[in-house]
């Protein structure tokens, strides 16, 4: 006899193993004192209630201390965050810095502070690269109380430990690494965004920019499989006013974890109108645009956006008129209305692509007839400025491919 691919000889072990327990129930039968011994309404209801009583006379007695305690516990950020830190951004456009973007990640980290006492940072062995910790930031330890952990070289358990903490709630989480290392924490950050949990994911070192390293630490498929990942949002920022912003987004979003993609290497400060601000929050928007009629659209993220800049510069040397896209964001960009993506990307135009990672995502915004200029091998043990000429990625080999599209 068989049910359900099982043989006699397994009913028979189970009557065995039933008569051995001395279990009489029938399957799935639950016995009345397990329901009893499971059943903790009661006990519940009497802890929720005296932590009721406790937590009104605390709030009788310090009612801003308390208010605050429910802002934190229920996720919600305080009433001057948006002005607070809306004017950190708006000075960052003012002051055009030229940073790499793990500097300007610390310096946003730095102002989140001053407004978020909930802010809890960390790295795992890697603070001093990262740059996570910020000079009013206290290290935990067994013997002090703090605001930043060290986790040592603990990539997943790190991860993991920042979704325990976003569960639990009052905290709002970040933890930091190299890029190339999210393979090590990447089941973890899956397990953020399945649980649709606020957590931060900081990754410096985010491409062959690191250099001499080499290709073992120099990450090309790691954006792409982290945008692969539903409900993660990817932030790959091109200067300081795009980092800041990215980190505002990440930290008001309630519903889903943040990866923000950091540099090593210095980058400049693209010129831009405050109001452009609001462009880089939907994921994408129109850095430059011609004077003359647009003819060819250049799209990039990160380090890659002022090779493009370049790139509509010597296009433009030769009368073609070059709209340059930042992507910083594609989850954000891609939640946006068709007529905006297309008032962006425009609806007849050309596109080429530039990023140093592997190209094949790309098309999803090129189209058949686009060029994506990327990194489909691994890297080379260089300085930064040696490795970019040496694969190609170049404002000269941009131009090129945008001039073989208009032929």
């Amino acid at each position: 006899m068989r049910y359900h691919g099982l043989e006699a000889p397994f009913f028979s072990d189970v009557a065995k193993a039933r008569a051995e327990l001395h279990w009489p129930y029938a399957p799935f039968e639950i016995p009345s004192e397990v329901y009893t011994l499971m059943d903790a309404r009661a006990r519940g209801k009497s802890a929720q209630d005296a932590w009721t009583a406790r937590f009104s006379a605390y709030r009788a007695a310090y009612p801003a201390e308390a208010a605050e305690f429910e802002r934190v516990t229920s996720g919600e950020l305080p009433k001057t965050f948006a002005a607070n830190f809306g004017a950190y951004i708006e000075q960052a456009v003012d002051k055009g810095e030229k940073l790499a973007t793990r500097q300007a990640s610390q310096r946003a980290i730095a102002a989140l502070a001053a407004e978020l006492p909930e802010l809890l940072g960390g790295s795992a062995d890697l603070t001093e690269s990262n740059l996570t910790h910020w000079k009013s930031a206290i290290t935990f330890t067994a013997a002090q109380p703090g605001n930043y952990l060290s986790y040592g070289v603990r990539e997943f358990g790190m991860t993991a430990l920042l979704n325990g903490v976003a569960l639990h709630g009052g905290l709002l989480p970040f933890g930091a690494t190299f890029l190339t290392f999210a393979d090590y924490s990447r089941n973890a950050i899956r397990m953020s965004a399945l649980m649709n949990q606020r957590v931060i994911h900081v990754f410096t070192h985010d491409s062959i920019g690191l250099g001499e390293d080499g290709p073992t630490h120099q990450p090309v498929e790691h954006a792409s499989s982290l945008r692969l990942i539903p409900g993660l949002q990817v932030w790959r920022p091109c200067d300081v006013v795009e980092t800041a912003v990215a980190w505002r987004c990440a930290v008001e979003r309630r519903d889903g974890p943040s990866a923000l993609l950091l540099t090593r290497q210095a980058l400049p400060a693209q010129v831009r109108i405050k109001s452009l601000i609001a462009g880089i929050e939907r994921g994408g928007y129109v850095l430059h645009e011609p004077t003359a009629k647009p003819q060819v659209v250049l799209l990039a993220t990160g380090s890659e956006v002022q090779i493009a800049m370049d790139s509509a510069r010597q296009l433009e040397e030769r009368g073609i008129g070059a709209r340059v896209v930042s992507l910083p964001c594609w989850e954000r960009f891609n939640q946006q209305t068709a007529e905006y993506r297309q008032s962006v990307l425009g609806s007849d135009l050309p596109r080429v692509s530039i990023e140093a990672g592997v190209t094949p995502l790309w098309y999803q915004y090129l189209g058949t007839g686009g060029k994506a200029i990327g990194l489909d091998r691994f890297g080379e043990s260089a300085p930064a400025g040696e490795l970019y000429k040496y694969f190609g990625l170049t404002a000269e080999r941009l131009t090129a491919a945008a001039l073989e599209l208009l032929k």
